[in-house]
């Protein structure tokens, strides 16, 4: 499975599976990305099935713009320092790391799980350019992490308020959705109940 996985990109492996999703449903769909999911939902979103988009501090490009250039558009937030590379050129984070800036509001048991669940990302993938803004011409949610130490909680505001999302805050690291999973469920049902 491991060298399977290398044979192909995590940003085009990502793009398929969102794709094949709506693809598949006979229904509307609501895409949830957080943090470079935002990236793939961006991207993926260009199909009449796709209704609504939650980003979860994720990232949001502009068409023509890579989630390198965003995230280098603010200051760096201090878990950008810890990301390692594998000698095949994926991106992770230190257990230390997790911990401390990943995920830091999660109990030390939760915390001890995530070294073993992570899964890295190709670090050229925060330098694709999206071809498609799909918060162009979707409603947009946007929960902003306001202790995320991953992306910066100005630049998720500045972007949240770029795309016109319905925003809300949460006093929660990176993981909100593990954090705070009531907080992220109202706002994927606030985007369900409107989009259909």
């Amino acid at each position: 499975m491991k060298a399977f996985a290398r044979l192909f990109s995590a940003s085009l492996l990502a793009l398929c599976a969102a794709q094949a999703v709506h693809a598949q449903s006979p229904h509307s769909v609501v895409l949830v990305g957080h943090s470079w999911g935002g990236t793939v939902i961006t991207e993926a979103s260009d199909n009449a099935k796709v209704k609504a988009l939650v980003y979860v501090a994720a990232f949001a490009p502009d068409k023509g713009q890579s989630t390198g250039e965003l995230a280098n558009s603010y200051p760096a937030p201090p878990g950008s320092a810890a990301l390692a590379t594998t000698s095949d050129g994926f991106l992770y984070l230190p257990a230390p790391a997790l911990a401390r800036d990943f995920a830091p509001d999660l109990p030390s048991a939760q915390q001890r799980l995530l070294p073993v669940t992570q899964g890295p990302i190709r670090a050229a993938a925060f330098s694709d350019k999206v071809t498609h803004a799909a918060w162009a011409q979707k409603p947009s949610w946007y929960l902003v992490s306001t202790q995320d130490r991953m992306i910066n909680p100005d630049l998720e505001r500045a972007m949240a308020k770029k795309i016109h999302a319905q925003t809300r805050e949460v006093a929660a690291s990176h993981v909100s959705m593990l954090s705070q999973p009531d907080s992220v469920a109202n706002i994927i049902l606030a985007a369900v109940g409107q989009a259909k």
